[in-house]
């Protein structure tokens, strides 16, 4: 391998290690907030389930990300980084304001924006770009849809049980917190691999687009790390300025989150764990009451999700950019 080309890895690693400080609150936020589990225990399972997650479940998405919707011959391995060093500074800057923005929004904003400096539109392959945007627009709603639908369907089943019923929605989580965390490993450390499977392709390692196993675990394995570390600032977003969480909110979010994420990745599309987790606490909320929500913090972060593409489109484009300069 090249230096370029390990550098590019080593990028999307870091990528990856960020992705699961930040999404590791996405889940566990609910579930600690309930009192379901401990910060350390919930953070734990966590990791460990996100790391088998890709293993059980196969690795459709990253050929989406890495085969469907930029064509590898307009790529190089400067674009690549540009792509990443786009992403990852993106991704930092909402983490710091305590944002829960999309990993996911700003990888693809950061492949287009690189791509359309290096060989213009052309070189997009819109389809698999439609398909990718789409997801992407329509898995929030599908959570607020099933959150909402789901409680509602529990309160009906619960509406003469006792205040005990809420021990078994304590206890429940420990399946739903798995499961959100299995679908959340085959989704986003999909999108990891299939950007190292595509610097492999264009760095000449591999003739064509076909995930090694290495590259299966070292992309599981960065996520779960950085799951370990937990983001918490998100998680005092996420658990507690939406509304107060119970455990049967967060038993709800949780069922509802796994089905659409791991969904979403049996069909081969990547999907934001941000926007799904954080739209299923909404619908779960809302179909209590619609004023328990706090509607404001919902604003900030919608406003957050429309201009993530945009602008990692452009950072990484204008690191691009800087990148020829400082070359020549």
């Amino acid at each position: 391998m090249s230096q370029g080309l390990v550098f590019v890895i080593a990028l999307a690693l870091l990528f990856d290690f960020l992705n699961g400080m930040r999404d590791s609150s996405n889940i566990v936020a609910t579930m600690i907030s309930s009192r379901a589990f401990s910060p350390q225990t919930a953070l734990g399972i966590t990791a460990v389930a996100e790391f088998l997650g890709p293993f059980l479940f196969g690795v459709v998405v990253a050929k989406t990300i890495g085969d469907q919707v930029v064509q590898s011959s307009a790529l190089t391995l400067t674009a690549l980084a540009a792509c990443l060093l786009g992403a990852i500074l993106w991704g930092l800057f909402t983490w710091y304001l305590g944002i829960p923005g999309s990993s996911s929004h700003a990888l693809i904003g950061g492949m287009v924006g690189v791509v359309f400096m290096n060989a213009g539109l052309g070189a997009i392959k819109w389809i698999g770009l439609y398909k990718v945007l789409l997801a992407l627009l329509a898995s929030p709603l599908i959570g607020f849809a099933f959150g909402f639908l789901i409680t509602r369907v529990i309160y009906f089943l619960v509406r003469n049980a006792t205040p005990r019923v809420n021990d078994v929605f304590r206890n429940g989580q420990l399946f739903t917190a798995i499961a959100l965390a299995l679908s959340h490993g085959t989704n986003d450390s999909q999108k990891v691999m299939g950007i190292i499977t595509l610097s492999l392709v264009v760095g000449g390692v591999l003739p064509s687009f076909h995930v090694p196993l290495w590259v299966i675990a070292a992309s599981a394995a960065g996520i779960a790390i950085g799951t370990v570390f937990g983001g918490w600032r998100l998680i005092r977003t996420l658990g507690g300025k939406f509304y107060k969480i119970r455990p049967l909110h967060s038993f709800s979010t949780q069922l509802t989150s796994a089905f659409v994420i791991l969904g979403a990745s049996l069909f081969g599309v990547p999907v934001s764990t941000s926007q799904v987790v954080s739209s299923a606490i909404v619908g779960v909320g809302a179909s209590e009451r619609f004023g328990k929500v706090r509607w404001g913090v919902v604003g900030d972060i919608l406003t957050s999700w429309a201009i993530t593409i945009p602008a990692s489109a452009l950072l990484s484009a204008g690191v691009f950019e800087l990148i020829l300069i400082l070359k020549k």
